[in-house]
């Protein structure tokens, strides 16, 4: 699907796809096998930029609902003359009132906005030669046997570990004897502070780095009670979508987990990534269960913060974009100005 494109610059183009995951991912609150997504590409003069927004039932995303939300935008969009898009960001949001639809303009904006630079997205930020963080693979839910397979099958050097059940220490023991890697869990909510406490003390002997969102994202009394008393450190994701939820994340948790499509693209990512840093926060970058194109932009960022999880294109079985590619566990980006993004024909 195309928009208007009269007189102006200006052109929107919409791919929606069903992304179809290679098995069944569960966590605490859901299972899926397919994630459908619109990956939006703008063309701007000879240039082209692209963005990506997941559909969700969790925060009541449908494809349906994030392109005409991004159509509320043209207007603005038709006056945009190659500016940093940062400048853009809090115009867009408040005119589409969606941080989904506002990350896949904001992406492609980015894309467009470093070729006219003449640069990869990346060095507009960060050094060079600084060093990625490594991103770990995720293991969704399952019998024990299948996520013992499944860590088999996909050796990697950290693994995030979906936890969720009355058997969690017994999940991780278990595959404690085919990994001794770095662990990392997330409970997705599915904790009591009790619970998160005397899990931690055990979980801390069994190499786990830290815990993400072991409670309730508004329960910020127990996360309070956990501040003093867990073993290890305890990672906001759900709590965390938005730049001035950092606020108050900073008071309970000991780091944030930020999501370029939760909080409305990179221009939010790189505030929320500068406000962690000031308040002492860990910072980490997350994905959804995104294509090369959410995946590719991530992974721009992701020399700015602590740790990475950037998986989610290697969950699916039919990525329709090409991006950032795999040298074993180290990433390498396209020798192209801008993300590197394309779409496969």
């Amino acid at each position: 699907m195309k928009t208007d494109n009269t007189k102006s610059p200006i052109e929107l183009i919409y791919h929606l796809y069903d992304l179809k995951l290679k098995e069944t991912f569960k966590i605490a609150h859901d299972e899926r096998t397919v994630q459908p997504t619109v990956i939006l590409e703008i063309r701007y003069h000879q240039y082209i930029g692209f963005g990506e927004a997941v559909a969700t039932k969790y925060y009541q995303v449908s494809q349906t609902s994030i392109c005409n939300n991004i159509e509320k935008a043209l207007p603005l969009l038709h006056k945009w003359r190659g500016e940093k898009p940062d400048l853009l960001f809090d115009q867009l949001l408040s005119i589409t009132q969606d941080t989904f639809a506002t990350c896949a303009i904001d992406q492609a904006l980015w894309d467009i906005y470093a070729q006219l630079q003449n640069k990869p997205l990346y060095q507009l930020w960060s050094d060079v030669n600084t060093a990625l963080p490594i991103s770990n693979y995720t293991i969704g839910l399952d019998s024990i046997p299948t996520m013992k397979r499944k860590l088999e099958e996909f050796p990697w050097p950290i693994y995030k570990i979906k936890l969720g059940t009355e058997h969690d220490l017994q999940i991780i023991s278990a595959l404690r004897e085919v990994s001794d890697v770095p662990f990392r869990v997330d409970a997705n909510q599915a904790w009591s502070v009790q619970e998160t406490i005397d899990n931690s003390s055990l979980l801390k002997k069994l190499g786990i780095e830290f815990i993400e969102q072991p409670l309730g994202k508004k329960n910020w009394k127990g996360m309070k009670v956990l501040k003093g008393k867990c073993a290890l450190p305890i990672i906001a994701d759900e709590s965390c979508i938005r730049e001035q939820d950092i606020d108050q994340c900073m008071t309970v948790f000991d780091g944030v987990n930020i999501k370029l499509t939760k909080c409305g693209g990179i221009s939010a990512a790189l505030r929320m990534i500068k406000k962690a840093k000031q308040y002492g926060l860990l910072t980490m970058l997350g994905c959804m269960t995104e294509s090369s194109v959410g995946i590719t932009h991530i992974a721009h960022l992701c020399k700015l913060v602590d740790f990475v999880d950037m998986d989610g294109a290697l969950l699916i079985s039919n990525d329709p974009a090409i991006g950032i590619s795999w040298d074993g566990y180290k990433v390498r980006f396209q020798n192209k100005n801008g993300s590197g993004i394309s779409l496969k024909s």
